[in-house]
């Protein structure tokens, strides 16, 4: 059986050949000016959609590590007042310090406390930063206005929400606990408080201090002074209970008064009558304590009265020195996670273009490989079809 092929089959075959040859070297050309090899999803279905996925990935660490900017500038913002915050405490301690000098006279203490009080307000200042966006370093879980109002005699009281938002994987809280840093400060030493009595004008106390934590009854106490035939002695009452703890003790200037777990040094010559309350300690603000060490100073009338307000204020002080220290560690602690979350985000980053490479870059060598591959192919089927062309009966006929 003879097959027969028609000069116009032979000719359709190298034309459609040449038009496929000629469709792969255009796609080659197409792919290297891109430098890529899925230059749309019709290219590789499977390639293309993994290349979406890494960048939407990529896309959304990019935005994480915007937001991680801007908290990172927040924290160091707060950081760097918090350092403030304690450099001014250190001035306002040792003004206070300066101001139980009992050589000063009371215009002395009035200057005194005049500076103390321009080291309270900026203080204040302080607590009221805000960072680059215009919201509160120090609102807590929610304040868009200046957290800390000052209400005259009523003190500073906080406007804002306590607590601080949980650090995430990608993200940091960008404002503090302005209440736990700023408002919760121990009074007196932590444990208990000591006061002068009503009409007390000749003897003063240091801070205190525990000695036997187990002893402490969380009570109130009063030590009441008396002379008997020159001889000053002092009871110790238990005014929760209303008992007497020690009766009639021998009283001597410097010398330690101790009892239920606790002991204070008492100084001066106490007059009859004259007293020292304990009191059990409670919380107040970091304000509240400068207020009320700038009053102690200002208004002092006696070197009894400066040195007990000395006392009690060093003290405070020390302990919302340490409220702020504490804060300042948390957000330097805040800013080594803002570090390692910015590390972790590279590398992912790096990652994912790594994914997104393999799926739909360019193997620019194999590229050229084929490229040239194609070209010869392509130059062949262009010479094959010109020589096609010429197989017509019109050429052998003469």
């Amino acid at each position: 059986m003879n097959t027969r092929l028609a000069t116009t089959n032979t000719y359709d075959n190298a034309l459609s050949q040449l038009t496929a040859r000629q469709s792969q070297l255009s796609r080659l050309q197409e792919q290297m000016a891109a430098s890529k090899r899925v230059i749309r999803p019709s290219d590789d279905p499977t390639a293309a959609a993994q290349a979406e996925r890494a960048q939407t990935r990529m896309a959304r660490v990019t935005a994480d590590q915007r937001s991680l900017e801007v908290q990172r500038n927040a924290v160091a913002t707060a950081e760097s007042t918090l350092g403030d915050a304690v450099s001014a405490m250190q001035s306002f301690r040792t003004l206070v310090v300066q101001a139980g000098n009992p050589g000063l006279s009371a215009s002395d203490r009035v200057s005194i406390a005049q500076q103390l009080g321009t080291l309270r307000d900026q203080l204040l200042g302080y607590a009221n930063v805000k960072d680059s966006n215009g919201q509160p370093l120090f609102g807590g879980l929610g304040s868009t206005e200046a957290p800390f109002v000052d209400g005259g005699g009523a003190g500073v009281s906080y406007q804002g929400i306590a607590g601080q938002a949980a650090a995430g994987e990608v993200a940091v809280p960008a404002s503090f606990d302005g209440h736990a840093t700023w408002m919760d400060v121990p009074t007196g030493n932590g444990v208990f408080t000591v006061a002068l009595g009503a009409g007390t004008s000749k003897v003063s106390s240091d801070a205190g201090k525990v000695t036997d934590p187990t002893a402490l009854t969380g009570h109130g106490y009063r030590i009441s002074f008396s002379v008997n035939a020159g001889v000053t002695q002092y009871d110790v009452i238990d005014t929760t209970t209303n008992t007497a703890v020690q009766s009639a003790q021998p009283y001597k200037s410097g010398q330690a008064i101790s009892f239920d777990g606790l002991s204070l040094v008492a100084s001066g010559t106490p007059g009859a009558g004259e007293s020292l309350e304990i009191a059990p300690s409670t919380r107040t603000s970091l304000f509240g304590v400068l207020d009320q060490a700038i009053a102690g100073v200002r208004d002092g009338t006696s070197g009894s009265a400066v040195a007990q307000t000395v006392a009690q204020a060093l003290s405070q002080i020390d302990a919302a020195s340490s409220r702020l220290s504490a804060s300042r560690g948390r957000a330097g602690d805040l800013l080594n996670r803002v570090d390692n979350i910015s590390d972790r985000q590279a590398s992912r980053s790096l990652q994912l273009e790594a994914d997104r490479s393999r799926a739909e870059d360019l193997d620019v060598v194999k590229a050229l490989s084929d490229f040239k591959t194609q070209e010869t192919v392509y130059s062949a089927a262009l010479g094959s079809y010109a020589q096609i062309q010429k197989l017509s009966l019109f050429n052998f006929l003469s």
